[in-house]
């Protein structure tokens, strides 16, 4: 018998697509570890290939990725410096321009830190590679491909050696500790990071086998198989007749003709008896889980509520437990590793949170009020958050609620209530002459 040459189907083709990206051109051999996981995908109990790239092919997925790597990119990064009680904003820094307005000549730092996070997400960790000029210090921030990180290898001096198998150049380099910026998004030991895509292969792949069935039940117009029954028993040639037949009706549509007391009973099944649609809607709540997410914010609100305080509440537990602890560790990163030892005490960086708030005016004009109320801001720390040009005089003076009197002249004697005290006094007086 005659074998055709078939082609791989389309899942195979995906696999092979995640697999090769970041690795054309690459020298491979079986020490190549990041590449066989990449390849084979994690296991998981459906059996399905999980990758970066079949996972973000789950749009559950790709909406929470997007979610917390676009939100935190578009956050103000900012560098502070601090002298006794007094921080304040380092512009001439040489990281005030990496991390705030472009860490590379490639990269809009909206860019750069929407790659940066997603590389969290996905890969488990974040690898950039620091650039430096003649006198040691840093001019850009490379962004390298996690897929191409060997296993970080330990030396007998205790210094950590990265391998990287450079897509660009076509070979591996080693890359020393001191210029590589490392940040771990899960770990167990501090070192080796733990991938989110195959560690939650069993959630991802699950969702994929759910997605391939929906898509098979849902490719004919949810017409599913059927039942030709016949009175007497057919010869092979019959049988392969009326299969043919079926199929032609079937695919091209008109009337199913058959004979000899022949009679068709179509195989009815409702998605939701079969409960695929709330399979679908619970890994969606899986996998939100998994991101950390609320699920109404990746328009999954089927148990949610979107009106009232409900949405401002899960809107504060979305900064506070899925946004913050990121921007935490991406700050402590880059004080352990980008900042100069000398400046560590003093030199900071910090997101902006409060940069949320940017397109709520209404909010926005409460925090204002609030701050500039209780003496925290002046009106020009507001006019410039705003970027309007600062006032001078007392609008650079901070007041507090009590009359708005500048804060250092609290305490002072009002002059109306003297003036109100004096004429008191005076009445007193002369009661007492008149006495």
């Amino acid at each position: 018998m005659n074998q055709t040459k078939q082609k791989p189907p389309g899942r195979v083709k995906s696999a092979i697509a995640g697999a090769l990206a970041g690795w054309i051109g690459v020298p491979l051999g079986l020490e190549s570890g990041a590449f066989w996981a990449a390849w084979f995908g994690g296991r998981n109990f459906t059996g399905e290939s999980v990758t970066v790239n079949s996972t973000l092919q789950l749009s559950t997925a790709w909406a929470c990725v997007r979610l917390l790597a676009d939100t935190l990119s578009t956050l103000p990064l900012n560098v502070y410096r601090e002298s006794g009680d007094t921080k304040t904003l380092a512009k001439d820094h040489e990281l005030y321009r990496l991390l705030h307005t472009r860490p590379n000549a490639d990269m809009t730092a909206a860019v750069f830190w929407q790659v940066y996070v997603a590389c969290l997400m996905l890969w488990g960790a974040a690898y950039v590679e620091k650039r430096r000029n003649v006198t040691g210090g840093l001019t850009a921030l490379d962004i390298l491909q996690p897929a191409c990180m060997k296993p970080p290898r330990v030396r007998e001096d205790g210094r950590v050696e990265w391998r990287y198998a450079d897509p660009v150049l076509k070979r591996e380099r080693v890359i020393p500790e001191d210029d590589l910026w490392y940040l771990p998004a899960f770990t167990l030991d501090g070192l080796n990071a733990l991938s989110p895509v195959q560690m939650g292969a069993n959630v991802f792949g699950g969702a994929i086998a759910a997605d391939r069935a929906s898509a098979a039940t849902f490719k004919d117009g949810m017409k599913s198989a059927g039942l030709v029954t016949m009175d007497a028993v057919l010869k092979p040639g019959q049988r392969d007749d009326i299969r043919k037949h079926v199929k032609t009706v079937s695919d091209e549509g008109g009337y199913m003709v058959l004979e000899k007391g022949a009679g068709f009973q179509q195989l009815k099944m409702n998605p939701q008896d079969a409960e695929l649609l709330a399979t679908r809607g619970f890994n969606v709540e899986e996998i939100c889980r998994w991101y950390r997410v609320p699920p109404w914010m990746v328009g999954h609100t089927e148990k949610s509520t979107s009106w009232g305080t409900g949405i401002e509440q899960q809107m504060i537990g979305f900064v506070t437990f899925s946004l913050r602890p990121w921007a935490v560790r991406i700050e402590q990163s880059i004080s352990k590793d980008l900042v100069r030892v000398p400046e560590r005490d003093v030199v900071s960086a910090e997101f902006a949170l409060e940069g949320l708030l940017r397109g709520d005016s209404a909010s926005r004009a409460g925090f204002y009020s609030q701050m500039t109320q209780n003496g925290i801001y002046t009106r020009d720390d507001c006019r410039k958050k705003e970027n309007m040009p600062p006032m001078g005089g007392n609008a650079d003076v901070l007041t507090v609620q009590s009359n708005l009197v500048p804060i250092d002249k609290l305490g002072e004697n009002n002059p109306a209530t003297t003036a109100k005290d004096a004429l008191a006094a005076w009445l007193t007086s002369e009661s007492s002459d008149a006495t």
